[in-house]
């Protein structure tokens, strides 16, 4: 057993030295958020390593352009009421999806597909992938990219959100190399505790108080509050001047 555990505790800290420049450092997304509509910030360092990995948090500055996308780690009961305002309003989305969700909900990713909507990946197991190795980190995606061309005929899968928002150089590189671009956010706050769930207005106060223009705006489908403000939402956005794009129609540099 003792030797067992000097093994995995070798495996799990090789990465970061076998790379080179090239690190397995965990970085926990973060950044200075929003306000008056002026765009969040990650800080020089992070713009730098994500930009040499094509990936992207907010789009341009200068124009009110937004991206809606969703995590979807469980299906709790929310998300129809999602895609039904998406459908009447005409926004675009994105879903980022689990092994679970695919598992659980597969009517509901059909119909995402169904309704023009883009499906990332999330992983099978939602892990760190920072601790787990390349071959599983490849494994966690082609999973998720088999699974759901068997549910909507859809091969392609261009876009990755890292559980937990963790990340790193290693995991970005990895991810480019399967063929995905990393795609983090700009706008988010706690939504996703279903025991916390605080209502309508909280949901909508909080979209409000951070977007600006070019933002990627992350919501949980597990969230009543999300579900009860969407379409509010949508509709004071438009009147603001504000467009709904998908993820694909993002400006490539």
């Amino acid at each position: 057993m003792k030797k067992l555990f000097m093994t995995i505790a070798i495996m799990l800290v090789i990465p970061t030295a076998a790379y080179g420049q090239v690190t397995n450092q965990p970085i926990h997304w973060g950044f200075k958020k929003a306000a008056n509509e002026q765009p969040a910030e990650a800080g020089a360092q992070l713009d730098q390593l994500l930009e040499k990995y094509g990936a992207f948090y907010k789009g341009p500055p200068d124009k009110k352009i937004l991206y809606l996308t969703f995590d979807n780690g469980y299906e709790n009961g929310y998300t129809n009421k999602v895609l039904d305002v998406l459908k009447k309003e005409k926004v675009p989305a994105a879903f980022f999806v689990t092994g679970d969700y695919l598992l659980s909900a597969s009517d509901q990713v059909k119909r995402m597909a169904k309704e023009g909507h883009v499906l990332g990946n999330h992983s099978w197991h939602h892990p760190d992938l920072t601790a787990v190795s390349d071959e599983r980190m490849k494994q966690e995606l082609e999973k998720i990219r088999t699974k759901t061309e068997e549910l909507t005929g859809k091969k392609e899968m261009l876009y990755i959100r890292p559980p937990r928002g963790v990340l790193s150089e290693r995991t970005l590189k990895i991810a480019k190399e399967q063929g995905y671009t990393h795609v983090m956010w700009s706008l988010a706050f706690v939504d996703w505790n279903v025991n916390q769930q605080k209502g309508w207005q909280y949901s909508y106060d909080n979209i409000m108080r951070q977007v600006h223009p070019g933002a990627i705006i992350l919501l949980h489908s597990v969230s009543k509050d999300n579900a009860d403000a969407l379409e509010k939402v949508i509709k004071d956005l438009k009147k603001r001047g504000y467009k709904f794009k998908s993820l694909d129609d993002f400006p490539k540099k």
